[in-house]
């Protein structure tokens, strides 16, 4: 399994506390929600290779979508 690269990153206080609501109400790390939202919007712009290193989950999972 590939390790995961550790990145600081520093978030305006409302920002990180709208993701900690959202992780929250999604059953997820506040970590875990911010990967879900830059999976999903790097898959959306088209950005993201075919084999991005993840498993397919579904989002209650974690995870980003399922590959179509």
């Amino acid at each position: 399994m590939a390790r995961r690269k550790q990145y600081p990153l520093r978030v305006d206080p409302v920002i990180w506390e709208a993701i900690e609501r959202w992780a929250a109400d999604e059953m997820r790390s506040a970590n875990g929600q911010v990967e879900f939202l830059l999976r999903d919007a790097l898959r959306r712009a088209g950005r993201l290779p075919q084999n991005d290193g993840a498993t397919a989950k579904s989002p209650s999972d974690g995870g980003a979508d399922c590959k179509n």
